[in-house]
């Protein structure tokens, strides 16, 4: 019997069923063993009054003009139009803003997952345009570990290589003895994996390593941060004090003499300048275990057993992503380093340091990157660039300098914004204060499918598709799987796909035939592919992967250890540092001079945490969701149930609830200086006391629309979180380093409207 079409995103690979040019149903791929439910989300979803079926215009901006009532974004009426009346206008409002205002004042950071199509990609369509047209001011990093990507270059010499090759799992099963696991491994997170993917293997990988003989050691103050079936230990320390905890074990390490001067002395620099720290030489305070164990609220035993355990046989130190969301986020990295070079296992089988098991699916797979071709974005000709959480700073102070990476730097005068294939109304802090730089610019444009905020705050609306409504390619650098990606659906109105929106544009601005290169997407597909195909050698061709529908890459030979080839010969393989070492203490961050980030890992207090408690008691964790790819699909059905009584949950304890008269299942609101959201309550005794957690990913809904100091009515907890930078280094958010309150809500709640489309005119 013939298979059904498969289509691909970042949660997996799926065998689409279709009626009358609509998705029906989603079968999970037959080649995965442990398939994730949030694809379904879409097919209640993908037409209806969310979806966005014509272009679409603030009324008060296409009456007034831009800039005109900038106050009014997220309430006004938007009035539809068709593409022949919004392609000329929106042409006109970009030869404006440049022939005034130069190319720097066009911020493009577009950062977000998008969708998975290696054509279809939003922020490359869009970055290619705006190249073509004379630049614009782009981001630099992520969300995810922007404060690692500033700073393990200084002591591995880069960061993504590493990454994308992580010790696998394959590699851990047989190898290692002990994995201690900063921040979990967490299976919710590793259902995705950016650009796609074909199987999961988290799962699969934590039960081959626990049936090999691993054991497990967890540290978080979420006990579900690791499946129960690990049978892990678990410390759960106060959040943000990972870094003061691994400053204690390399204290006990040094002390006990069980840390490997050999390997110190060959394979790194700067370790004389650490000891020197963690004695108290330097500054006169030891940071030995009961220093440690004061700061993070554990027991200074446990933090030397710990450290004893791990130096008797092999351990990988797994550090997870949202570590570096915190204040100083780019020390917990550097310790981890630090520590596992003490220990001299970098570069053993199942040894070493491992970022993020289960951050994403990839991470500790066991594959060789693919080297797959993508869309050309050209060359932006405009330097001007921010570190990608600084996207209100940019917008409310034009002019002013600021601090990165040794660099010192000037936002530009932004005049018009366009986001494509990302929301920061999801990914950014402290809404309250985003919304406020939301009005500085005089033009909002974005690309989205549905009325999610980002739309609702927007001035131009482009509506586009769906990956179900387009052929493409889904190939990762983290998964063995080429699929080939079928239209199955039929796209409703006038939504187009982003590389027709942008070829529309692109002819009436006098560079259509730049940007298409004369091609169509198909021709793009088979140009791609026909390039990846002579990187990789074995692939099928074109045609016989479309017909067959996907393709595995075989895997490499040996289980993947990182650094293998640095430990194996280190002159010959020397790291991309100064010394071509690991540098646990940097002479170049060292020159920078930060006070907030010096030159080898050290404590630095979080401006907000358990240990400097004022008006708000509880420590918020805002972590990734289980039931969407951060808000992706959060209108959808299988989000939605994993919602209470409509909102999302907020996770207490239960001495913490009943402390404020609070019950499970109660509609509560937390709140602190910034703002509020409503959420529901959840209780269990796997969050530590102190602690709340409150899963990211909640569509922006305001009580009053327009209002910064509104509240959430469905909970998003970025209402609540700060908008700083982690040091002058990175300048990553630091979500996680968040104080709060919570208490029951008395009365009836306002109703959720996150999902109502705003007023349309259809003139």
């Amino acid at each position: 019997m013939p298979r059904h079409p498969l289509t691909a995103a970042h949660w997996g690979t799926y065998r689409v069923r279709s009626e009358g040019g609509r998705a029906v149903a989603m079968d999970a791929f037959e080649r995965d063993p442990d398939p994730s439910s949030i694809g379904a989300g879409i097919l209640d979803v993908q037409d209806g009054p969310t979806r966005i079926d014509a272009p679409m215009v603030r009324e008060s901006w296409l009456d007034r003009g831009p800039g005109a009532a900038t106050e009014r974004r997220g309430c006004d009426p938007f009035v539809a139009l068709t593409w022949a009346e919004a392609e000329p206008l929106l042409a006109r409002e970009l030869t404006r803003v440049i022939e005034t205002h130069g190319n720097r004042a066009i911020f493009a950071g577009s950062y977000g997952w998008a969708s998975a199509g290696r054509f279809h990609h939003a922020q490359s369509q869009l970055k290619r345009f705006l190249n073509l047209l004379g630049g614009f001011t782009s981001s630099v990093h992520t969300y995810s570990f922007a404060a690692a990507e500033a700073m393990i270059p200084h002591a591995l010499g880069s960061y993504r290589p590493h990454l994308n090759t992580t010790t696998s799992w394959e590699s851990i099963a047989g190898n290692t003895d002990l994995l201690v696991a900063f921040g979990g491994v967490p299976l919710k997170n590793g259902q995705i994996e950016a650009g796609g993917l074909g199987i999961h293997v988290q799962r699969t990988g934590l039960e081959m390593a626990k049936a090999a003989g691993t054991e497990f050691v967890t540290i978080s103050p979420l006990r579900m941060d690791m499946p129960d079936a690990m049978g892990a230990d678990w410390l759960a320390p106060r959040p943000n004090t990972d870094t003061a905890i691994l400053l204690g074990i390399a204290h006990t390490l040094l002390a006990e003499g069980l840390h490997d001067p050999a390997f110190l002395d060959r394979y790194t620099t700067g370790f004389d300048r650490f000891r020197a720290y963690l004695t108290g030489e330097a500054d006169g305070r030891a940071k030995d275990a009961d220093w440690a164990a004061g700061i993070a609220a554990l027991a200074a035993e446990d933090i030397r057993a710990l450290a004893r355990r791990m130096a008797a046989g092999r351990t990988m130190i797994s550090v997870s992503w949202s570590l570096t969301r915190q204040d100083h986020g780019e020390q917990p990295f550097w310790a981890a380093i630090a520590v596992a070079a003490m220990l001299g296992q970098i570069g053993l089988p199942g040894g070493g340091v491992g970022f993020g098991y289960s951050a994403s699916n990839g991470i500790g797979g066991q594959r060789a990157p693919l080297p797959a071709a993508s869309l050309p974005q050209g060359t932006n000709p405009v330097p001007d660039f921010i570190p990608v959480a600084r996207i209100a700073d940019l917008l409310l102070n034009p002019g002013t300098d600021f601090e990165f990476d040794g660099q010192r730097l000037t936002y530009p005068d932004i005049r018009l914004v366009w986001w494509a294939g990302g929301n920061p109304f999801h990914h950014h802090q402290d809404i309250g204060r985003m919304l406020r730089a939301w009005r500085r610019p005089e033009t909002v444009v974005v690309n989205e499918w549905c009325w999610n905020a980002m739309a609702k705050h927007a001035d131009i609306v482009l509506p586009c598709t769906t990956p179900l409504e387009r052929a493409d390619l889904c190939i990762s650098q983290r998964d063995p799987y080429i699929v080939a990606m079928d239209k199955v659906a039929e796209p409703p109105g006038l939504a187009r796909d982003d590389h027709a929106i942008f070829a529309g544009l692109a002819r009436h601005l006098g560079i259509g035939e730049a940007f298409t290169e004369g091609r169509d997407p198909a021709d793009w597909l088979r140009r791609f592919y026909d390039e990846t195909r002579a990187r990789v050698p074995g692939l099928p061709d074109y045609d016989t992967l479309r017909e067959t529908g996907w393709h595995r890459v075989p895997p490499p030979g040996e289980p993947t250890v990182m650094l293998a080839g640095f430990r194996a010969d280190p002159v010959a393989n020397p790291l991309d540092t100064p010394s071509g070492r690991i540098e646990i203490f940097s002479g170049t961050v060292a020159g920078f001079g930060y006070d907030d980030c010096p030159g080898h890992p050290v404590w630095r207090e979080p401006r907000e945490w358990l240990g400097a408690v004022g008006d708000y008691p509880l420590h918020l964790v805002s972590n990734q969701p289980a039931h969407k790819l951060h808000s992706q699909l959060d209108h959808g059905a299988v989000s939605r149930a994993g919602k209470r009584k409509g909102r999302e949950p907020a996770v207490m304890h239960p001495d913490d609830a009943a402390a404020r008269g609070i019950a499970d299942g109660d509609i509560v609101r937390v709140f602190n200086g910034r703002g509020a959201c409503l959420c529901c309550a959840t209780l269990s005794d796997a969050i530590r006391p102190g602690v709340v957690q409150v899963s990211t990913g909640a569509w922006y809904d305001p009580e009053t629309p327009g209002d910064p100091d509104a509240l959430c009515k469905h909970g998003n907890p970025n209402v609540l979180t700060p908008d700083r930078g982690t040091s002058r280094l990175a300048q990553g958010p630091t979500a996680h380093s968040c104080l709060v309150d919570v208490a029951r809500h008395e009365g009836e709640p306002p109703p959720v409207t996150a999902f109502e489309p705003p007023t349309i005119v259809r003139r």
